[in-house]
């Protein structure tokens, strides 16, 4: 079971591959590392659930979630070439935050395409500018000690069909009082099946304690998407204790490793990346940077070119104004090539600018055709 970058959309790679050499590779891979009961385990446990999560010579567009600091609502844009989106519903919100969540805003909206056939977003419950827009009478929900952006709560939503979503609000602090009780924030959740325990895998930046320094946890949410059922548990520690450490981003590889990349805020804050046979303990630290950014960037999110051996790596450039996304592509998780920003370079918007902390997920042609539809017709109305 693969995320929306993974084995070429749950399946490419070893299901759907034209050469037989990927599935020896991938075989062979699995009695390597985990015993070849282990590797037969699991390819039966992939077989039933790939049908309904999709496979990827069924692909032929892509979903871009994103939001913008005005509305601190959700957005949806549609590619069908992987390179130009264009935003459903006019460039206008699909799901506005101040209906979904508790400081009636949200952001960092993650997209995952499960293989269960469903569809997740995770998103934090945040929003920024809430004393300026008459919501609260101070600058954060908190006192000043919990920080910048200081919130409790991630939005967790589930859709069959993209279009109707369910939605549920969990309060860190309140789920798990004893050791997170006092957390200063809870950011830019994103999930993942881990097939080792069949479970949607939740990771997320904490800010366990005031004044202390954000870390990446992961957690266990319940099947129905409603609540975490495991206490946060530590991804990694970054090397140096100093550093501030948030937005991780989960890719499967084609050979069954994880690729993650992540921030690391430092001068300039930015983008670097860890690979590891577990899909929750990493310790293969890389010093490098992988964008290509003179000043700070965040929020990447790794996705893969439908029939193609080419994953794309996105970020948030927060540091420029107008703020901007980048783009860097790779075919080996080595080499990352550059492919300029948003509207400068090969990736196009038609009807939006300035999106943040997005996220792109494969989706077949008639569930594109779809949603265009719906909010097309939606529109009408008005």
């Amino acid at each position: 079971c693969r995320s929306e970058c993974g084995i070429s959309q749950f399946g490419h790679g070893f299901f759907n591959h034209k050469s037989n050499d990927m599935k020896k590779d991938f075989f062979e891979t699995f009695c390597k590392r985990r015993s070849i009961g282990v590797a037969c385990m699991l390819l039966l446990t992939m077989l039933p659930v790939y049908g309904k999560g999709g496979v990827e010579k069924d692909m032929g567009a892509y979903l871009f979630t994103f939001f913008n600091d005005p509305t601190h609502s959700l957005f949806m844009a549609v590619s069908y070439d992987g390179y130009t989106f264009t935003a459903v519903n006019e460039g206008q919100p699909v799901i506005s935050g101040d209906s979904i969540a508790a400081q009636r805003g949200i952001r960092d909206p993650h997209i995952y395409r499960a293989p269960n056939g469903m569809f997740y977003i995770a998103m934090t419950d945040l929003h920024v500018f809430g004393k300026q827009r008459g919501l609260r009478d101070t600058q954060w929900e908190r006192d000043d000690k919990y920080g910048w952006g200081n919130n409790r709560g991630l939005v967790l939503m589930k859709s069959k069909d993209l279009i109707h979503w369910t939605h549920t609000e969990v309060f860190v602090n309140e789920t798990f009082p004893e050791n997170f009780g006092e957390l200063g924030c809870a950011w830019a959740p994103q999930t993942i099946w881990d097939p080792a325990v069949e479970k949607l895998m939740v990771y997320f930046t904490i800010r366990q304690h005031p004044g202390g320094r954000t870390k990446l946890y992961y957690s266990y949410a319940n099947e129905e998407f409603t609540a975490l059922e495991t206490e946060p548990q530590l991804l990694f520690e970054y090397p140096d204790e100093s550093v501030q450490v948030l937005d991780a981003d989960i890719c499967p590889m084609p050979d069954g490793r994880y690729f993650m990349t992540y921030v690391s805020q430092e001068n300039p804050g930015g983008i670097k990346y860890m690979i590891s046979d577990s899909i929750n303990q990493y310790d293969d630290y890389h010093a490098e940077q992988i964008d290509t950014e003179p000043r700070g960037c965040e929020a990447p999110n790794t996705w893969k070119r439908i029939g193609e051996d080419k994953w794309v790596i996105m970020y948030d450039i927060y540091s420029v104004n107008p703020h901007n996304f980048g783009f860097v592509e790779t075919s080996d998780f080595k080499t990352f090539t550059p492919l300029g920003h948003l509207n400068e370079g090969v990736m196009r918007a038609t009807n939006f600018s300035t999106p943040k902390h997005g996220s792109v997920i494969q989706i077949t042609k008639r569930e594109a055709k779809r949603l265009e539809k719906f909010w097309k017709k939606k529109a009408k109305k008005k």
